[in-house]
């Protein structure tokens, strides 16, 4: 890995998400498709797109219940374990209706009120990530969603991975499409003949699932437009350079653009995870993809002081950050920006992506600095309630129509003051 004496503002944005004028132009297409066609559209895109022919778009029960025996006992009681500490987590979020009360007789509130209806797609094809859909699913029940639908491409044979399933029928999804890409996107946006149309679409997915979403949004609610997955460790001397190479690697692994960097005052430790990225780069199975991140998006940046350190921790706004100094919780007290932190040496990221329980769709590409994670929030609206007595209203009326007059509306102004006309 190259090593940088981190000077002036840094950044690992990559303008990578935005696609191409064809990619975008196919997908405007596909969602034209599905919108006129309904069914037909998802049944000709999968042929195209996944290679098979289905005459079945919904997932059975008895497809469901297969998977589960698919996958096995031992299995099962990890995901349902890693389920427990995400819904307990995420527990922990839900917020109450309130209201408050003045001696005049007005009343003023918010009412918390869950989303009707929640789209989530789950990547799938060739791999299996049973983790997105937990991840997704549980924060959405959590919040009191009542109808969740889940959409996932099928592979070649026709099939979901049982893994999916199985994490499906953990969370409690019953509703799952055997459709993917942005057609499903749009199924969920538009509905067909056999979709119906959801409120909010949440998930990951490729470029074209990226691209679908930006052009559904305004007829419905996304999540975020997530970019190649990053991770920054914050190191000190105390650090074990063995650790951090293999933490950095779990991150490079996702995809050639994936970023991994390492914030460090020693200049020794910089030089030996440099050498131990290379050393356990050549055993790694997918060691090409991780291997061109390294190259592309790789940095150790060499400061001056932890103080410094953090600084640019802040500048990068990453996704996931990894602090390994000699007292964490000192130096995350002064982090102002990531989507995950992660505090000593046992709380390797992989341990958030799987089963501690907080969400792992994090804000990626610098919005840290804006955005949060996937939260119970992201499933829920909020509504605004305003009750005036007449006292209160007599006391303040002349006041709210001066206000109105002041931008020149005067119907708003007489609105008020028609309920004292004599």
């Amino acid at each position: 890995m190259k090593i940088i004496k981190a000077e002036g503002n840094l950044s690992i944005k990559r303008s990578i998400d935005s696609g191409t004028e064809e990619q975008r132009k196919t997908v405007q297409e596909i969602l034209r498709e599905v919108k006129s066609q309904g069914d037909k559209a998802l049944l000709d895109y999968t042929e195209k797109f996944d290679r098979v022919r289905l005459k079945e778009l919904r997932v059975s029960a008895e497809e469901i219940d297969a998977a589960v025996e698919e996958v096995g006992s031992e299995m099962m009681e990890i995901i349902e374990e890693a389920a427990e500490n995400i819904s307990r987590f995420h527990g922990m979020q839900r917020r109450n209706s309130w209201f408050d009360t003045d001696e005049n007789g007005t009343l003023l509130g918010q009412k918390i009120t869950p989303l009707d209806s929640v789209g989530v797609y789950v990547p799938g094809g060739t791999a299996a990530y049973p983790s997105s859909v937990l991840m997704n699913v549980l924060p959405a029940k959590v919040a009191g969603v009542e109808r969740i639908v889940m959409v996932t491409p099928p592979g070649d044979d026709g099939r979901i991975p049982s893994a999916v399933l199985a994490a499906a029928k953990t969370a409690g999804v019953t509703e799952i499409w055997k459709v993917g890409g942005a057609q499903a996107i749009g199924a969920l946006a538009y509905g067909t003949e056999s979709v119906e149309p959801v409120d909010k679409i949440v998930g990951p997915g490729n470029i074209y699932v990226a691209l679908a979403k930006r052009e559904v949004f305004g007829d419905v609610a996304i999540d975020m437009i997530a970019g190649p997955s990053e991770i920054v460790v914050l190191a000190d001397e105390t650090a074990n350079a063995d650790e951090i190479a293999a933490d950095l690697l779990s991150q490079a692994e996702h995809d050639e653009n994936a970023s991994a960097v390492l914030v460090t005052d020693s200049g020794q430790l910089a030089e030996e995870v440099s050498k131990k990225v290379e050393e356990q780069l050549r055993d790694l199975p997918r060691k090409e993809i991780a291997g061109e991140s390294i190259e592309r998006f790789g940095a150790i940046y060499l400061v001056e002081d932890m103080e410094k350190g953090v600084e640019v921790v802040n500048d990068l706004a990453p996704e996931h950050l990894e602090i390994m100094t000699s007292d964490p919780m000192v130096t995350m007290a002064k982090i102002r920006h990531a989507g995950a932190m992660f505090l000593g040496r046992y709380s390797s990221e992989p341990v958030g992506d799987y089963f501690a329980g907080p969400n792992h769709v994090l804000p990626t590409n610098g919005t840290a600095r804006f955005s949060s994670p996937l939260n119970v929030d992201d499933f829920t609206k909020k509504s605004s309630v305003i009750s005036y007595s007449e006292k209160a209203l007599q006391d303040n009326y002349s006041k709210i129509a001066t206000l109105a007059r002041l931008e020149g509306l005067e119907a708003h102004a007489r609105a008020v003051e028609s309920r004292f006309k004599k």
